[in-house]
């Protein structure tokens, strides 16, 4: 289990240094990414939350940087385009893919399936789905292709444990990310590594 961030594309973007990726794949999101790799990530949750907030919010700044981020720093839900993909290693069979209008601001919707209703879908084309049944988790890769869709069943624990090391991939990756923002937008570190939290649901509970 990774919690994987979805890429687009980056054209012209030269506001910080960015890695090479394919648009519309995955970068996964742990402690060991690189700094553009980082850069990378930072960049697609600000063009997620690329929108114009509501007037309460303040103006949009007028310089380039303040502008590409002021979606990011003022809006009050933040979205971050994947979520936690699960594969099975040993045969390259993925379980588990976010679908569209899936983020990683969800991720805690596992916690649903341990703890909570027992199941819970993750976006669309496909339509995975995690369901609880007794002591096992069923993972599902499209659950409109019930007769062709890869399915694998495993324990609530194993579960469980998959979950807290995706979130810890989490966690190591806001880690890097913060030492990013103070070495490349000092003047918006704090701010940047807050709305970051948000987007990932990491944020200290009030």
């Amino acid at each position: 289990m990774q919690p994987v961030l979805e890429i687009s594309a980056a054209d012209d973007f030269a506001l910080s240094p960015v890695g090479e990726h394919e648009s519309y794949g995955y970068l996964v999101l742990n402690g060991e990414l690189t700094p553009a790799e980082v850069g990378t990530a930072v960049m697609q949750i600000a063009v997620c939350n690329d929108l114009e907030p509501q007037e309460e919010h303040g103006p949009c700044p007028n310089d380039p940087l303040g502008t590409f981020l002021h979606g990011l720093l003022t809006m009050p839900d933040l979205f971050a385009a994947g979520g936690f993909r699960v594969t099975d290693n040993a045969t390259d069979t993925v379980f588990v893919e976010p679908g569209c209008c899936n983020g990683l601001e969800t991720w805690r919707d596992w916690l649903e399936v341990l703890n909570g209703t027992g199941f819970s879908y993750f976006g669309h084309d496909p339509s995975s789905m995690a369901e609880r049944l007794g002591d096992i988790v069923r993972l599902t890769l499209d659950a409109h292709e019930t007769d062709s869709s890869p399915v694998i069943e495993l324990s609530v624990d194993q579960i469980r444990t998959l979950v807290t090391g995706a979130q810890q991939d989490l966690q190591d990756f806001l880690n890097l990310a913060e030492t990013w923002a103070q070495q490349h937008l000092p003047t918006h570190a704090a701010a940047v590594t807050a709305a970051l939290a948000r987007a990932l649901d990491l944020a200290p509970t009030p």
